[in-house]
């Protein structure tokens, strides 16, 4: 039980993340700038828990920088009609190339307690981050099929040009989309500050990958306009039991990063497969 508790705390980080990922992808785009952005929102979170300010404002420094370089993203993808490939691989390296210059390549640590609770702390026995995390996916559940940003981004995702022709505002859409994803990542920030105790500033590498797996397993198509939170859920469920069996195994961790790419091809491959089968 332990272990399965482990297990959900590990993958918490990363399925909030893909949260974000989803309603990225269901949108037919792609977020390649969160592990980036994870980084840059903890090392500015760290440093102004550092300072005299109380802490629900410095969480709220984290998510207001998350949320922000998602916006640009969402910006420079709808307004400057860059390809969402090029916009965040551009901001994964804007993003991280800020947190280093920010800290000079050095981790900020040292955390007060009430902090910390966010991730040592449980409630009614259950920690913390997985509390939040099904916050998390129970909001985000919602939104997707009780609001006007749910329905929108399916109908984006779906065929954007259609969606334009019914009076959508796209380029509005599209850009809250990204600015969720990046909040969802400054979100991942906080969780990830305060279980390390420390802010460095290369956090968050390859979190991207991460966000995506989960994402693509759980079913949402990479073509857009298809997609569940619950899959999400699951998927990054199924990724964090396999890095967890493939560390109790004994395996390396760079035949993991082998297996973890494995998985999203094979995913991929299927989904192609179902869609080619339905029709």
């Amino acid at each position: 039980m332990s272990n399965l508790l482990n297990v959900v705390q590990q993958t918490s980080i990363n399925a909030i993340i893909a949260v974000g990922m989803t309603f990225v992808i269901i949108s037919a785009g792609i977020d390649l700038s969160v592990g980036s952005i994870v980084a840059f929102s903890g090392v500015v979170l760290a440093s102004v828990l550092q300072t005299a300010v109380p802490v629900p404002l410095a969480l709220v420094a984290g998510l207001a920088v998350g949320t922000l370089f998602g916006l640009t993203n969402g910006v420079l993808i709808t307004y400057g009609k860059l390809p969402p490939f090029i916009s965040t691989l551009g901001m994964m390296s804007v993003a991280r190339g800020a947190a280093l210059l920010y800290t000079s390549g050095r981790p900020i640590s040292g955390f007060e307690p009430s902090f910390r609770f966010l991730a040592t702390g449980e409630i009614l026995f259950i920690p913390v981050p997985v509390v939040i995390m099904v916050l998390v996916y129970l909001a985000a559940h919602v939104v997707l099929t009780r609001t006007k940003l749910g329905r929108y981004t399916y109908a984006i995702g779906g065929n954007e040009e259609a969606a334009l022709l019914s009076g959508v505002n796209v380029k509005l859409y599209k850009t809250m989309v990204y600015g969720l994803s990046g909040m969802l990542s400054g979100l991942a920030a906080i969780i990830l500050t305060a279980r390390l105790n420390s802010a460095q500033p290369i956090a968050g590498m390859m979190y991207e990958l991460d966000a995506i797996a989960a994402t693509v397993i759980g079913g949402t198509s990479l073509m857009g306009g298809e997609g569940r939170v619950v899959g999400t859920l699951i998927g990054a469920l199924i990724m964090g039991v396999l890095r967890n069996g493939l560390n109790l195994l004994g395996v390396s961790s760079f035949v993991q990063q082998t297996v973890i790419g494995s998985v999203i091809i094979l995913a991929v491959l299927m989904d192609m497969a179902l869609k080619k089968h339905r029709r």
